[in-house]
């Protein structure tokens, strides 16, 4: 059932009578609504009209209760839409501009009798602070991805490629119960990792390589986001110099990260860390992002972000160093954020480990 007591102030809050939700994240989220076709209508008297078409239509029926399901067959959503604002006497209807497509804006306005608002992501807005039955699905998916790093550690060794060890953490994940990834895994070896988002590739892993493995999983709905850096063999000097500056740095995130801090705060305490120890420029990305029906959502936190992260917000702690022609180290968590600190919901080991060769 949607919670009308949550839409009905956006609605109020955008001057608007009604909205057209185009976000499949943002469908699911309002409707139970699984599938990604679809638009649905919300109006300011409690009306739902979620549009798809046949091949859907009866999953729908079973999943988005409160929703009068319409189908599309013989219109098109356009007029559909417009229908239903007409119907409801909508005279300023709100939607996606950042999700709407320029034909179909021009579809709508072709027909719409109502003014249209282009608004951001005030549906979002709701997606931030995580309610129980969520963090329960978040805390499930990332104790998936501890699994599949645990039995993955056999798998790690000289020859085994990219490529493979990328589909065997699918797999993995997958026999646990996940609906599959949150995102393409990222397996990096040796200079490879100095690339945060390397496409896994046909190289074999060698002694002596940094392999960062980055990967998640969807469960019913939600994504897990975790990163574990290792080595094949022993660590040379530098390599553990360059892990260890790593891992103090997420360690002093997650002992002072709390709700209240700004994106920027919390980027700002591993930022600091890594430059002071001679790395400056080497970490070019930003500390995290909140992960939920996407693997990324607001807030984040960067060197930029004013945004104040908020207890009970979903958050990723990834700090990284990158080094080219030598490698990358990243280690990243996923914690809940409360009012006095942080629950972490990864339990993988984050100690460097040493692949020992011939196992």
């Amino acid at each position: 059932m949607i919670a009308w007591d949550r839409v009905l102030p956006v609605l109020a809050e955008l001057g608007a009578d009604a909205m057209i939700v185009r976000d499949i994240a943002n469908i699911r989220y309002l409707t139970g609504y699984t599938n990604d076709t679809g638009v649905l209508v919300l109006t300011k008297d409690s009306y739902a009209g979620l549009i798809t078409d046949f091949r859907f239509l009866l999953q729908a029926k079973e999943e988005a209760k409160g929703c009068d399901v319409l189908d599309v067959a013989g219109s098109s959503y356009s007029e559909q839409i417009n229908r239903i604002l007409a119907e409801h006497g909508a005279g300023k209807a709100a939607f996606e501009r950042d999700i709407t497509t320029y034909h179909e804006f021009e579809a709508m306005r072709e027909r719409c009798g109502a003014e249209l608002l282009p608004v951001d992501n005030v549906l979002v807005e709701l997606r931030k602070i995580k309610t129980a039955e969520e963090v329960a699905k978040l805390r499930q998916a990332e104790h998936i991805g501890d699994i599949a790093f645990s039995k993955i550690m056999n798998d790690l060794r000289p020859g085994a490629t990219e490529l493979e060890i990328a589909a065997k953490l699918t797999y993995y994940m997958c026999l646990e119960g996940a609906s599959g990834n949150s995102f393409p895994p990222i397996v990096a070896s040796g200079e490879n990792s100095a690339m945060p988002h390397a496409m896994p590739s046909a190289r074999a892993l060698r002694e002596g390589d940094f392999v960062t493995l980055d990967f998640g999983c969807v469960y019913e709905g939600y994504c897990s986001d975790m990163t574990r850096t290792v080595v094949i063999g022993q660590a040379d000097a530098e390599q553990r110099k360059v892990y260890e500056t790593v891992l103090r740095a997420q360690k002093a995130v997650l002992e002072q990260i709390c709700g209240g801090m700004k994106g920027k705060e919390i980027d700002g305490i591993a930022r600091t860390i890594i430059n002071e120890a001679g790395y400056e420029g080497k970490f070019g990305h930003g500390l995290g992002h909140s992960v939920g029906l996407e693997i990324h959502e607001p807030p984040y936190s960067n060197a930029r972000s004013e945004e104040i992260v908020r207890a009970g917000s979903m958050m990723t702690v990834e700090p990284g160093i990158y080094i080219e022609g030598f490698g990358g180290v990243r280690i990243e968590d996923l914690v809940l954020v409360t009012e006095d600190g942080c629950e972490n919901l990864a339990e993988s080991p984050k100690e460097l480990i040493e692949i020992p060769i011939g196992k």
